[in-house]
């Protein structure tokens, strides 16, 4: 019998914890590898960088999509169903950029795997939640974290394995995709757990809940994506490699991999929101001291401390969430995540984009530190939010 709860303190529900592991980390191989494929391919095919831009932003309004769909979704559909069918849709999607180069098709597959990918991370973090009993949470948080990051650093690493002009590096990301959905599939028999469905207004009732959580998941997305983009330009523009610029980003993703596990078991064994204020605290630190930094493997390790603590602030948030909300709260929770990322995220492109020309280059990592520091502030003052909500159930 399936359960939507969360599952008894020493029971996690293992058959689950690898279903959600492993969808969220094809989820980032394939979008870790579509990003900067699909805008080598176009390029190659002399398309504008407009259209480029805007099948970027096809992405993007798949994802929102979902979120503004997800409690209609999870009230007709079982959630763990959902999970396999977005990981299909994704799979099919990317074997239509591997074999049709008509543009219009390439918008609405962008489409279809923003809608599929903002579904999976959103049904993959509830579930991971619902599966996982407190006393372990933090932990299977960081390896459900890990698995992102891997995913993401993974993905373009067959660009230069299978190159941008057959589109077989799309159909190689279709096949693992598809066998991933097939694997879960098969252990969706052995689940003991499924994710509720969202209920009604769930994303303003939790918006309005956990402004902390909320505003975290926005700081992360904005610290994340401004360190892939804004700070490759910045190292550039201060006299470094494009080469070291490239190797910065790998060193920004591979540590943090393999780092999310020991912060996991530092949220299980500390307090959750002094994990993340030092987590805030370190991150801030850490972009404001690198425009005195001269040595390359100085900043590379600082640029390795960025990657850890900004991303485990999304473990953090995942973990807190799991503790405090229950039942179709959770769907909520994960689709605000989904929402105040994009906000983020977006926020970052273009905020670094406008300091860059308008201001000066170090204004970069100034900007950035200054905001972690802000919210690390914002934490401890509400730091009695983090670790004492009341508790939201689905009625």
């Amino acid at each position: 019998m399936l359960e939507t709860g969360t599952p008894q303190h020493d029971k996690p529900d293992w058959a689950a914890i690898v279903i959600v592991i492993l969808s969220v980390t094809a989820f980032a191989v394939a979008q870790g590898l579509t990003f900067p494929l699909i805008s080598l391919t176009l390029e190659a095919r002399e398309i504008g960088g407009s259209l480029i831009g805007l099948n970027a932003a096809a992405y993007a309004a798949g994802a929102v999509l979902c979120v503004l769909t997800i409690h209609r979704l999870t009230t007709r559909f079982r959630g763990n169903h959902l999970v396999v069918a977005a990981l299909f849709g994704s799979a099919l999607s990317l074997l239509a950029f591997a074999t049709i180069t008509w543009l219009p098709v390439w918008f609405v597959a962008r489409f279809t795997v923003g809608f599929c990918a903002s579904l999976i991370s959103i049904l993959s973090g509830a579930w991971l939640n619902i599966a996982t009993p407190d006393c372990l949470r933090g932990r299977i948080s960081g390896l459900y974290g890990a698995g992102m990051c891997a995913g993401f650093a993974a993905g373009p690493l067959a660009i230069p394995i299978f190159g941008t002009a057959n589109g077989s590096g799309f159909a190689w990301a279709s096949g693992y995709v598809a066998l991933i959905s097939l694997a879960c599939a098969v252990f969706n028999a052995n689940t003991r757990t499924v994710p509720e469905a969202a209920p009604s207004g769930g994303l303003t009732a939790f918006i309005i809940a956990a402004p902390i959580l909320v505003l975290m998941e926005l700081v992360f997305g904005f610290a994340d994506i401004a360190a892939i983009s804004g700070m490759a330009v910045y190292f550039v523009r201060v006299g470094h490699s494009e080469a070291f610029a490239a190797y910065a980003i790998t060193v920004l993703s591979l540590p943090t991999a393999f780092a999310q596990p020991v912060v996991g078991w530092l949220l299980d064994k500390f307090s959750r929101a002094g994990v993340t204020i030092g987590c805030g605290l370190s991150g801030a630190l850490a972009f404001l001291i690198i425009p005195f930094l001269q040595s390359q493997t100085a900043l590379l390790l600082i640029f390795a401390l960025i990657g850890i603590a900004t991303f485990a602030l999304n473990t953090c948030a995942l973990t807190i969430l799991g503790e405090r909300f229950k039942g179709g709260m959770l769907i909520a929770g994960t689709a605000s995540f989904s929402l105040s990322y994009s906000v983020g995220s977006a926020m970052g492109s273009t905020g670094t984009g406008f300091l860059l020309d308008r201001i000066s280059t170090s204004a970069v990592p100034a900007s950035v530190g200054l905001g972690l520091l802000a919210f690390t502030v914002l934490a401890v003052f509400r730091r009695r939010d983090l670790e004492s909500f009341v508790k939201v159930t689905n009625q």
